[in-house]
């Protein structure tokens, strides 16, 4: 039986996205259909910008200006990053490939 509160994910894996709010953005390396994440973790978010629970959570190799680092973000407050610019986050490189035309695929993890 499917769960109700699922529904078909806005972004797939590979998928370069930004904060609707904050000023960085990422690429999708995980999706979880609903939050999973901790309870503590979702109460710290202020309550007037706290998501709804009941909506895919992306985890990204995110990045600012200043850094680089994963973050777990729910689908309202994504949006599509349509830059064309790479992304340079150290742990893309693992999981990722970028083809001609700019856009990531997963990396085919097959022994030689």
């Amino acid at each position: 039986m499917t769960d109700p509160r699922m529904r078909t994910a806005k972004f797939g894996l590979g998928d370069v996205v930004r904060h609707r709010i904050y000023p960085f953005r990422g690429i999708v390396f995980d999706v979880d259909p609903i939050f999973d994440n901790t309870e503590e973790w979702w109460l710290a978010i202020p309550e007037e910008v706290r998501p709804r629970k009941d909506q895919p959570f992306y985890h990204l190799l995110a990045e600012n200006a200043e850094t680089e680092y994963v973050a777990y973000v729910s689908e309202q407050n994504l949006v599509p990053d349509t830059s064309g610019e790479a992304l340079r986050h150290a742990g893309i490189a693992e999981v990722f490939e970028r083809d001609a035309t700019g856009i990531y695929r997963i990396r085919d993890r097959h022994p030689n």
